[in-house]
């Protein structure tokens, strides 16, 4: 083992779930004060003259990023945990593409109605329009998924059938594209992801979902440990899995469901997020999912700022940024394991 493999394995051994809570909420405080900071020309420090530009736009837009990438990172540790597979993400169960799909359906039927709709549209009865349109499609994919599946007591039916649902509704979404261009810009903005008009009335809705989802998934984390020592081990300490499993995938669908029907399809938080978790402490479930959400809060909202940031005034889109870091991350992560193999 090289010279720097053996520091970072110091550096594992010597960190604790504690100390890695407490340095992500420190990097989540910075965060949310560059947040509340970064405007159209980057960063500004003037408090006092953009207090109304902060309570309106910025505040919420910061505490909504925050929240959506603490319910990914949470929905891919559920997914990673349930699949026993640390590259399944929150979007494998037909949610992504049913969101996806309910999203070009209402955008069509706006542009033939004549109705301006989309995540910057004016008025919160069309935005609430289209986000409730993305958490029905979300719930209604995997809805699909399961039932082709059988329920949810076999994982790897449940997997595939995920794989075949998110395919053709994907497909359906796109004929719709081609029946309606009209469509295509909105359908772009969403399916890329976007954190640009996120208003109070989103932060309120993620909220009320991260702790729905949060304090219910710790319960249930034991389901998760279990698991790792294989479904019959699992079965041998009286756990009623295929229940249990149900709930989980109900509740990987609400935090899931509720993310992207306010940020579109953001990519790699929820696939990331649990790895980095994993490379510093070794927990069980239970703090997994809790650290999982942090460190998913502090890259999405890293990420936000970058966006507003790099390129002031421009903006570039949040969910290219995070495609970008994590599929550098993850391919920097192959290359040492190549190394080291």
């Amino acid at each position: 083992m090289n010279t720097l493999a053996r520091r970072l394995a110091a550096a594992r051994d010597g960190a604790t779930p504690e100390r890695l809570a407490l340095g992500l909420l420190a990097a989540l405080a910075a965060l949310v004060l560059l947040g509340l900071a970064a405007g159209a020309d980057g960063l500004d420090g003037a408090w006092a003259r953009d207090a109304a530009l902060i309570a309106d736009i910025r505040a919420p837009r910061t505490l909504g990023a925050a929240l959506a990438g603490a319910l990914l990172g949470l929905a891919g540790a559920l997914s990673q945990g349930l699949f026993r597979n640390p590259l399944a993400d929150p979007y494998l169960l037909g949610t992504a593409a049913g969101a996806g799909l309910a999203v070009t359906l209402v955008l069509a039927a706006g542009g033939l109605l004549g109705v301006e709709l989309g995540l910057a549209a004016q008025g919160a009865l069309a935005r609430l329009g289209l986000s409730g349109a993305a958490f029905a499609g979300a719930l209604g994919g995997l809805a699909l998924t399961l039932l082709m599946a059988r329920g949810a007591a076999r994982p790897l039916s449940l997997l595939l059938a995920g794989v075949v649902v998110g395919v053709l509704l994907t497909a359906l979404g796109d004929l719709l594209v081609l029946a309606s261009p009209e469509a295509l810009r909105g359908q772009r903005v969403f399916m890329i992801g976007t954190t640009s008009f996120l208003g109070w009335d989103a932060v309120a809705a993620l909220a009320l979902g991260l702790a729905l989802a949060l304090p219910a998934a710790v319960r249930l984390a034991r389901v998760l440990d279990a698991l790792v020592l294989g479904e019959a081990s699992a079965l041998s300490l009286g756990l009623a899995l295929p229940r249990l499993r149900l709930l989980l995938v109900a509740l990987l669908a609400l935090a899931t469901g509720t993310a992207v029907a306010q940020v579109g399809l953001v990519a790699f938080v929820g696939l990331v997020a649990p790895h980095l978790v994993r490379r510093l402490v070794v927990v069980r479930h239970g703090a997994l999912l809790a650290l999982s959400a942090l460190a998913g809060a502090v890259l999405l909202l890293a990420a936000d700022v970058a966006a507003r940031v790099l390129v002031a005034p421009q903006e570039l889109p949040v969910g290219v940024l995070t495609a970008v870091l994590g599929g550098v991350y993850l391919l920097a992560l192959l290359w040492r394991r190549g190394r080291l193999a």
